[in-house]
């Protein structure tokens, strides 16, 4: 068992890596409009078609492929809020809600029609690698999927920190009446915002398909996760959804490794029921 531990710690890493990127999409978008994108996970699921569509048709390697996706992403999330949810909202939470709903299965049913319910997977010539990492042998991809979906979370932070943008998108989720008053035009803040949180999911697919599968439903089990990881690490705290996303990534490997891959994430919960229990808002949340 002992021997097995320390691959088992890096692989939670590696998935973990990719949860927090995921679920730091999630974050910025509660963060700055105050709203729970129901449609992230299907969202997720088209940005890894558009890297399988990108490698089947034009022969582009999934890591190349972050120049294409990131920004058609973000495009995609500007256009979504600026013209159908943010539109759509008229001041009710629920309307937000349901437009998102609305797009999730949208997406769903196309990405059924389209590809079936078929199960797709990309071959690369270094899809079989496996690097010795102090012993513990790990796979290439997921080892580049480590790499990148943390050097993504650290331009990010960089980006919402020190550019005018970012500082634009902190004075919206902090007071958006007060931002408005000064100039910021907050229904582009808000569009930008949700293009940022989707060019995570663009470069998360990136990241993942190399060592993943792509099917219709398979941003559901990551989706939910990432929801995990944002209530884990606190609602709107950049710092907890990455904390949150390693540790999950953590417990789950370990838990697989002494339950079995099917039992897995049973540690997942057990260990968010408790940091709920004795923190509410989270490891990193603040109370309002």
């Amino acid at each position: 068992m002992s021997a097995a531990l320390w691959p088992a710690l890096l692989n939670g890493l590696t998935m973990g890596a990719i949860y927090a990127l995921i679920a730091l999409g999630l974050t910025l978008i509660y963060g700055v409009l105050h709203i729970i994108n129901f449609a992230h996970g299907s969202l997720l699921m088209l940005a890894m078609y558009g890297v399988l569509l990108l490698f089947e048709r034009t022969g582009t390697d999934p890591y190349l492929a972050l120049i294409v996706m990131v920004p058609a992403m973000f495009v995609l999330g500007y256009g979504l809020q600026r013209f159908i949810i943010g539109p759509a909202r008229h001041g009710r939470d629920e309307n937000t809600i349901l437009a998102t709903l609305g797009i999730s299965i949208v997406i769903e049913n196309l990405a059924a029609w389209y590809f079936k319910s078929d199960t797709h997977q990309i071959a690369t010539a270094y899809g079989d690698t496996m690097v010795d990492l102090a012993g513990a042998l790990i796979a290439l991809p997921r080892l580049l999927a480590l790499a990148g979906a943390m050097v993504s979370c650290a331009l990010l932070a960089l980006f919402i920190r020190h550019s005018d943008t970012g500082r634009a998108i902190r004075a919206v989720a902090r007071e958006p009446e007060g931002a408005r008053a000064v100039g910021i035009d907050v229904a582009h803040v808000f569009a930008v915002s949700f293009g940022i949180g989707l060019a995570c999911l663009g470069a998360a697919a990136c990241f993942l398909l190399p060592a993943f599968y792509v099917s219709p439903m398979v941003g559901h089990s990551f989706v939910l996760l990432a929801f995990t990881v944002v209530v884990l690490g606190g609602m709107g705290s950049f710092t907890g959804s990455l904390v949150g996303g390693l540790l999950i990534g953590i417990v789950e490997s370990l838990g697989g490794l002494l339950l079995g891959e099917s039992l897995g994430q049973i540690g997942v919960f057990i260990v968010f029921v408790g940091v709920l229990l004795f923190r509410p808002t989270g490891l990193f949340g603040h109370h309002a």
